[in-house]
């Protein structure tokens, strides 16, 4: 099962939930859904405006069950 990093990344460059509702023009209500519970499901326009945002893919902010990244660490960007 899929799970977001849409938290670990945010946290790794410094953006609060509210910076980050107001950055992809999302409601704060959406965001600290998904910081609460990785596995939330969201639209992908959601997920779109909140890649812009953080300045990464769609496809970073995803990931998969059987992958491990490091809490803390960002994916390679390309």
């Amino acid at each position: 099962m899929a799970r977001l990093r849409i938290r670990e990344i945010a946290e790794a460059k410094g953006i609060s939930q509210g910076l980050l509702a107001r950055t992809a023009n999302v409601t704060q209500g959406v965001i600290r859904q998904i910081w609460r519970n990785p596995r939330h499901n969201v639209n992908f326009e959601t997920l779109e405006k909140i890649a812009k945002a953080l300045d990464v893919s769609v496809r970073d902010l995803i990931q998969n069950g059987d992958e491990e990244t490091p809490q803390g660490e960002l994916p390679p960007q390309g």
